[in-house]
């Protein structure tokens, strides 16, 4: 079955010593078991924040597929790994829109990961234009083929994918309870089509969608949302906490 999953996304905020605040009050939340609890730092923090956690996993926001070499300005899998970050986020729907990442180059992002037995969660949704008219499901059903659904079964066994409707990110928009299972269920029945039932069954799909303490509890019922990409609810600690326990 796929394991509860609650990841927090920093983004572009917080100064280290406000990072180091937030974390150990987000170290100190009374946390299920069964629920694994990630927060992605900003990666100047990555260091500092590692031996301030305890319980809850340091990631990071980006990283290059190259091991090393001239890409000024870059990071790479073995230098966040060396100062403790254990996953990364790929295809994050800012990273695709600000950056121009393309499936291509998510692609190989993925490749170094996998090279590099290193956790990562790969992002996917689509944006207003999409959705409206009615073409969000072959949208999202590209980014997965074109950056994700090349590994076998093996590799992509127990990954975790995440699903942003950009449209209901920060927009004023909402995604129903029902749009996002809707779009989860599609996923997880595009991993039993390529892979397999167990394969399948095997991968967490998270709902990062603004997500919140408010709606958390209900997305989380859905059969197939298994946790949340939470963006400005991770910058508090309580608002964190009782999404964690929204399960």
């Amino acid at each position: 079955m796929p394991r509860k999953i609650v990841a927090g996304n920093w983004k572009m905020n917080l100064t280290s010593l406000e990072a180091e605040e937030l974390m150990r009050d987000v170290d100190a939340l009374d946390r299920p078991v069964d629920v694994k609890v990630l927060a992605f730092v900003p990666a100047l923090f990555v260091s500092d924040l590692v031996k301030t956690a305890e319980g809850v996993k340091i990631g990071v926001q980006n990283f290059f597929h190259e091991d090393k070499g001239a890409f000024t300005g870059e990071i790479s899998i073995d230098q966040v790994r060396s100062v403790g970050a254990v996953c990364g986020l790929i295809g994050h729907s800012e990273r695709r829109m600000l950056f121009d990442e393309t499936n291509e180059l998510l692609k190989l992002k993925v490749d170094a990961a996998i090279n590099k037995d290193f956790s990562f969660i790969f992002c996917c949704g689509e944006p207003l234009e999409v959705r409206e008219i009615g073409e969000q499901n072959r949208f999202v059903k590209e980014q997965l083929e074109q950056s994700l659904f090349h590994l076998s079964a093996d590799q992509i066994k127990n990954k975790i994918i995440a699903y942003e409707p950009v449209w209901a990110i920060g927009t004023g928009e909402t995604a129903t309870t029902a749009q996002a299972e809707a779009m989860h269920a599609e996923i997880r029945k595009w991993l039993i089509e390529r892979y397999d039932k167990e394969t399948a069954e095997s991968i967490s799909i998270l709902y990062g969608g603004s997500c919140n303490a408010e709606n958390a509890k209900e997305l989380f019922a859905c059969p197939n949302v298994d946790g949340g990409l939470i963006g400005g609810a991770s910058l508090n600690a309580e608002s964190f906490g009782k999404i964690i326990h929204s399960f």
